[in-house]
C-alpha cells in the first residue's frame, strides 16, 4: 500500500493534499515517513527531501501523522 502511494505521488495520480488529508483516516497512511512521501514527489530525490525538511523544521523521522498545522502548510505551498 505504501509503495502504491508513493507511486501514484511520483505520477501525479494523487496530490499530496488529498494524502494529507486520507492520512487523517488512514493508520498506514499516517505511518508514511514524511521524507519518503517527499522523495517521491516528482522532480525531488532524497537530497532534495532532507534540505526541504531543515528548512521547514520537520525532524528527519517525522511520520505524517506527527506533522504540525504549520509543518502541513508549509508543505502543501511547496508542493503547490
Amino acid at each position: 500500500m505504501r509503495a502504491e502511494v508513493k507511486e501514484l505521488l511520483k505520477t501525479g495520480s494523487l496530490r499530496l493534499s488529498e494524502l494529507i488529508e486520507r492520512a487523517g483516516n488512514d493508520d498506514i497512511l499516517a505511518g508514511i515517513k514524511v521524507e519518503r512521501v517527499i522523495a517521491s514527489m516528482p522532480g525531488t530525490g532524497k537530497i532534495k527531501a532532507k534540505r526541504l525538511m531543515e528548512s521547514l523544521g520537520i525532524a528527519e523521522n517525522r511520520r505524517i501523522r506527527g506533522l504540525g498545522d504549520k509543518q502541513k502548510e508549509a508543505l502543501l505551498a511547496e508542493f503547490s
